[in-house]
């Protein structure tokens, strides 16, 4: 066998572990891992920043459920990771960090770009290991894509140290396996089964893990099998088509979505797949009386408004099937429970003849859910107008919305746009982006451009961190510390080699889009927004704001 070292084995592990894609920067410290890199089959993207690798490595753990991979070097390329590594730790998405890292004889004293990554990430990662020796090298890479992986899924990070990788090693990958899923007893099933019957008002709580675990086709035998109506939360949009007759609409916003969702009358709520880091279990459950039967992949986490009386955990679409077959009896839905989809979807159907310029939010969501096929995507960045995504955009189907909702960074939209696209380009996919966020990482329009990749990317301007004026506005009366300038986005764009337009009125949005939708490569549309409108849309929905 000829001479081999630990960054061949070490990327031989990433193509047993099926690894496509390596989303990062190339350092000093990792030149012995990219020398073995390109001799793979495994394809290494070279991103305008670290961070947007890693949300790159985010995103195609979202929507393939394998560990998404990104890569940093020592010190400062490390550190530029962390902000999307948290955002995968919080929104349940398998990534696994590879950071390069100083020589091992260093790392006891003061060292040029040597920090403490391990302590640095630790918080963010559901395990990091340092690779200290080279022939530990096949079981360190098959832990961190099973711990990545596993339920409930997030980051992990393996730091490597520059003399570890150039050591001689002959080893192979260890294999892979599907890792053996728990599956409730008849006794919880039962017990469960007879809480849901004997409910007068049960409602279902849909989550992320739904979304996460492929579950919505058994969600939806469950819900016409039973009569029960969901709500669901950002995260989960599309689990049932808003055309349903069942779907309650998309709650999380204001502080009577729930109410007007029914779950005040509600004496039975069904969470199923709902993450806590989503929303906070007071919002709906403030005086902690209802009987809430938890379905997920995981015991529940442990809250004062959270308390399950029974809790089934296991394949979340099995558990699904095998709770249909005792709960077939149709409930009716509590009293008024369709009003808040009644509110936003006649709030949209008004917006489609809104000429007023700047565009209102519901007018550029009517456009977008136009031009969209069922199973489009959108991506959503940070922002107001991701709270008016979350509120108002209709889904058909899962999967084909995708919002950062539990650490909520800006600067997701476009890296995800382009992972997106990577992972199926066989869809249309559509970014919207504040000019806020945008900025933050729009250097990999040059990525997009590079690679091909045909992402849409919205961007509504008006010159403000739009969700804090909205908030300062409401608690104060007044904001403050909000307001910038913009570049010329439409010549920033072009710069990039990108088709970028301008709005120039309510009607030309629709027509850039599809102008944009038809093209082989990237582009931008900048839409003039007015915010005026306020999200809540009804001051029936109050005034209290809990999403971010």
């Amino acid at each position: 066998m000829p001479d081999r070292k630990a960054s061949d084995v070490f990327v031989e592990c990433l193509e047993a572990e099926g690894v496509q894609y390596v989303f990062g920067i190339p350092g000093e410290e990792t030149l012995d891992l990219n020398e073995s890199l390109a001799d793979s089959s495994v394809r290494f993207v070279p991103v305008r920043h670290e961070q947007g690798g890693a949300y790159m490595a985010d995103a195609y753990g979202r929507m393939t459920g394998r560990a998404g991979v990104c890569l940093g070097t020592l010190g400062p390329g490390a550190t530029n990771l962390v902000t999307a590594v948290a955002d995968a730790f919080l929104d349940r998405a398998p990534l696994v960090a590879l950071t390069g890292q100083s020589d091992l004889e260093r790392m006891h004293k003061e060292s040029h770009q040597h920090i403490d990554l391990l302590g640095i990430l630790r918080p963010v990662v559901k395990w990091s290991a340092r690779v200290s020796s080279a022939e530990i090298v096949p079981e360190v890479v098959r832990k961190a894509f099973a711990v990545a992986e596993s339920e409930k899924p997030g980051s992990t990070h393996l730091e490597l140290p520059e003399d570890v990788m150039s050591r001689p090693l002959q080893a192979s990958p260890l294999p892979r396996h599907t890792p053996v899923r728990p599956e409730p007893g008849t006794r919880e099933l039962q017990r469960a089964t007879d809480i849901i019957m004997g409910a007068a008002k049960p409602v279902i709580l849909a989550g992320n893990g739904a979304i996460r675990t492929h579950a919505s086709r058994a969600l939806r035998a469950f819900v016409h099998t039973s009569g029960i109506p969901v709500a669901e939360t950002f995260m989960a949009k599309g689990l049932l088509d808003y055309e349903d007759p069942h779907a309650l609409g998309t709650v999380g916003l204001q502080a009577r979505d729930y109410a007007m969702a029914g779950f005040d009358d509600a004496d039975v709520v069904i969470a199923v797949g709902y993450d806590l880091v989503e929303h906070a279990p007071r919002y709906w459950n403030p005086d902690g009386d209802k009987r809430i039967v938890v379905v997920d992949t995981v015991a529940a986490e442990v809250d004062e408004s959270y308390v399950p009386a029974v809790e089934l955990i296991g394949d979340i679409a099995h558990v699904l099937a095998r709770l249909a077959a005792g709960c077939a009896r149709k409930h009716s839905e509590p009293p008024d429970a369709d009003r808040l989809r009644e509110l936003v979807s006649g709030a949209l159907a008004q917006a489609r003849s809104d000429d007023h310029f700047p565009m209102r939010p519901p007018r550029v969501l009517a456009d977008l859910r136009d031009a969209l096929g069922r199973n489009d995507l959108l991506v959503s960045d940070v922002g107001l107008h991701k709270l008016w995504i979350g509120r108002m955009f209709p889904a058909h189907e899962p999967g084909t919305v995708l919002i950062a909702n539990g650490l909520a960074g800006m600067g997701f939209a476009l890296p995800t746009g382009i992972a997106a696209k990577l992972v199926n380009r066989s869809r249309h996919v559509v970014t919207v982006s504040g000019d806020g966020g945008f900025l933050m990482n729009c250097q990999e329009l040059e990525t997009a451009v590079r690679l091909r990749t045909p992402v849409v990317n919205v961007i509504w301007e008006n010159g403000q961190y739009g969700s804090i004026v909205w908030k300062q506005d409401k608690r104060f009366g007044r904001h403050f510390g909000v307001d910038f300038g913009n570049p010329d986005f439409v010549a920033l764009a072009r710069s990039f080699g990108v088709p970028a337009w301008r709005c120039a009125s309510a009607d030309d949005f629709a027509q850039r889009l599809r102008e944009a939708m038809a093209l082989d490569l990237p582009s931008v549309i900048v839409v003039p927004i007015d915010y005026s409108v306020d999200v809540a849309i009804s001051r029936e929905l109050g005034a209290e704001t809990v999403a971010t």
